[in-house]
C-alpha cells in the first residue's frame, strides 16, 4: 500500500479530507479576491516599490514665467541654462513680445518655446500694491500641465531671471518618489519677508518643484483657489494657499535661492549648505558674482565650473595652516577666503554680511535672515583675503584644478601679515559624484594644504573625510 493512499475501510476520512481540500480551496480564492478589490478611482496609490529608473532631465517639464516686455532683455539668463535638446517646457507671457519673428528664426535652437497665456481677465484681483499678472503666472502652472507631455515626473517653476542649474536639480528632486505628492522648494532669505508673506511658502523666483501627480491635482482646483483669493499679492503666495487646502506642506530645500538681497551676494555664496545649488535669482538686483565683470559674464565664469564638476559648486571646504595659522575657506568653483588667524569651524560657517537687507525699511539690528550671519571688520584689511576663480580644467580621470587669484588692495599690501604675500591658490579635488544616500545625509568634506611656506602660490587638496576625522586646527 502507498503511503499516501488511504485504507479502503475508512471512506468517511476520505470524504472528509476531500471536504477540507475544497474548504482551504475556496478559502485561498477569496483572500485573492479580496486582497484585490479595486480602490476609489479618486484616491491615487503609489506602487509599494519603486522599480523605474533613475530621475533624469527628461523626466522634468518648465514652465517659466516672464512677460511680453521682461522676456527680450532676460532670455540671456535662460539661454545660459536651458538644454533645448533634453529639456521640455515653455516661457508664458500675455503677448507674443516684439520682434517674435526674429526670435522664431534665430532663437528656437537655443531657448524654450514661447507659450501666450490663457485670458484671466474673469478673475479679481484686489491687493492694493501688487499686479494683477500674479494670476497669470500662478495660471501658468495648470497651462504647463496641460502640454500634456509624456514621462512627467517633475514640473518645475521659476522666474525668467532664475538661473538654473540643472544637473543639481535633477540630484536634488532624485532624493524624493515622484510618485508621492511633494511641493519642494525654499522660503526668502528675509525673515522680514516671510512674515509679510509665509515661513512655508516656496518664492516663485526661488523656484519650485510639483510632482507629477501633486500637479495634475493642483491644475484641477486652482481656479477655484484663484477665485478665493483675490487678497494675495503675488503668484508663488495663490499656488501655496491652493496647495495648502490640498493638505501639503512644503518640503525645504536650500539648493533653491530666491536672493531677497541687495548689493554684494558674497556672503550668501560663499557659506553655501551642504546642499547642491538649485537656483539663484534676482540676478539684476545683486552686483555681479565676481567683481570687475559685466553681469553676464559673471555667470558664463561661475558656470565653467559648473561645467566640470557641478555637484561641488560653491560647496564649502575648510582647511588649517599649521605653519602660519591660517584658517582657509574653500568655496569650491567661487572664491577662497584666508582668515590670518586660527579661526574654530563654527565661527567661520556664518554667513558674512557683504550685502544689504531686500526691504531697506527693515530696521532691525541686524537685519534678520533665515541663517547665521557676522559682521565684517570695518577696515577691508583686517577682512579674510579673497581670491577669486581665474581658470579651471580637468584631466580624462575626473581630478579637477582650479584656480583663484587674489583681489587685494595695494593699501593692505603694506600689511606685514604672512597671507598678504600670496598671489594664487591652486585647489585639487575629483569630480563630486554623490549617491542617494550621500544627498540625503551630506558630510563637508575635508582639505589639505600641500604648500606652506614663504611661496606665493598656496595649493590645497580636497577629499572625502575619514569616517572619524574631525576638522580642526592641529597644533
Amino acid at each position: 500500500m502507498s503511503f499516501f493512499q488511504l485504507p479502503s475501510r475508512h471512506p468517511t476520512s476520505y470524504r472528509l479530507i476531500n471536504l477540507l481540500l475544497i474548504s482551504s480551496c475556496f478559502s485561498i480564492i477569496y483572500l485573492f479576491v479580496s486582497i484585490s478589490i479595486v480602490r476609489p478611482s479618486s484616491v491615487e496609490r503609489a506602487p509599494l516599490f519603486d522599480l523605474s529608473p533613475p530621475t533624469t532631465l527628461d523626466h522634468v517639464v518648465f514652465g517659466i514665467s516672464s512677460s511680453a516686455q521682461s522676456w527680450p532683455m532676460r532670455k540671456e539668463y535662460v539661454r545660459l541654462w536651458w538644454k533645448p535638446e533634453r529639456m521640455r517646457g515653455c516661457v508664458f507671457v500675455e503677448r507674443m513680445p516684439t520682434g517674435a519673428d526674429k526670435y522664431n528664426r534665430t532663437d528656437h535652437t537655443t531657448l524654450p518655446p514661447i507659450c501666450i497665456s490663457q485670458d484671466t481677465s474673469r478673475f479679481r484681483y484686489t491687493h492694493g500694491s501688487g499686479l494683477k499678472s500674479a494670476i497669470r503666472v500662478a495660471r501658468s502652472v495648470s497651462e504647463t500641465v496641460a502640454l500634456n507631455q509624456t514621462g512627467v515626473r517633475w514640473f518645475v517653476f521659476g522666474d525668467d531671471d532664475t538661473l538654473f542649474f540643472p544637473e543639481n536639480l535633477v540630484q536634488t528632486l532624485s532624493k524624493y518618489d515622484h510618485n508621492l505628492w511633494y511641493y519642494i522648494g525654499t522660503y526668502s532669505e528675509s525673515a522680514k519677508q516671510n512674515s509679510v508673506f509665509s515661513f512655508q511658502m516656496a518664492y516663485w523666483g526661488g523656484g519650485f518643484a510639483l510632482s507629477y501627480p501633486l500637479a495634475k491635482v493642483l491644475a484641477k482646483v486652482l481656479d477655484s483657489c484663484l477665485e478665493r483669493y483675490p487678497h494675495l499679492y503675488g503668484d508663488d503666495a495663490r499656488i501655496f494657499s491652493c496647495l495648502t487646502e490640498l493638505g501639503v506642506g512644503l518640503t525645504y530645500e536650500p539648493g533653491f535661492h530666491q536672493v531677497d538681497l541687495k548689493g554684494d551676494a558674497f556672503g550668501l555664496l560663499a557659506a553655501h549648505p551642504l546642499k547642491p545649488l538649485v537656483s539663484l535669482h534676482r540676478l539684476e538686483d545683486i552686483e555681479p558674482v565676481f567683481p570687475k565683470m559685466a553681469r553676464k559674464q559673471a555667470l558664463e565664469h561661475l558656470l565653467e565650473a559648473v561645467k566640470l564638476d557641478p555637484g561641488r559648486i560653491l560647496q564649502q571646504t575648510i582647511c588649517y595652516d599649521r605653519w602660519f595659522q591660517w584658517t582657509v575657506s574653500v568655496s569650491w568653483g567661487y572664491a577662497v577666503q584666508v582668515f590670518e588667524a586660527h579661526i574654530l569651524l563654527p565661527d567661520v560657517l556664518p554667513v558674512q554680511r557683504t550685502f544689504e537687507p531686500w526691504n531697506k525699511r527693515d530696521t532691525s539690528l541686524p537685519p534678520l535672515h533665515m541663517f547665521d550671519t557676522r559682521e565684517l571688520p570695518e577696515d577691508p584689511c583686517r577682512r579674510p583675503i579673497i581670491f577669486f576663480l581665474e581658470s579651471v580644467s580637468s584631466d580624462h580621470r575626473e581630478r579637477i584644478k582650479s584656480t583663484y587669484r587674489s583681489t587685494i588692495s595695494e593699501k593692505c599690501l603694506e600689511s606685514k601679515d604672512t597671507s598678504k604675500k600670496l598671489k594664487q591658490i591652486i585647489v585639487f579635488s575629483k569630480k563630486l559624484n554623490l549617491d542617494i544616500r550621500q544627498l540625503r545625509a551630506p558630510r563637508r568634506h575635508c582639505c589639505d594644504i600641500l604648500t606652506s611656506s614663504a611661496s606665493e602660490v598656496l595649493e590645497i587638496g580636497i577629499r572625502e573625510c575619514r569616517e572619524e576625522e574631525m576638522i580642526f586646527m592641529h597644533v
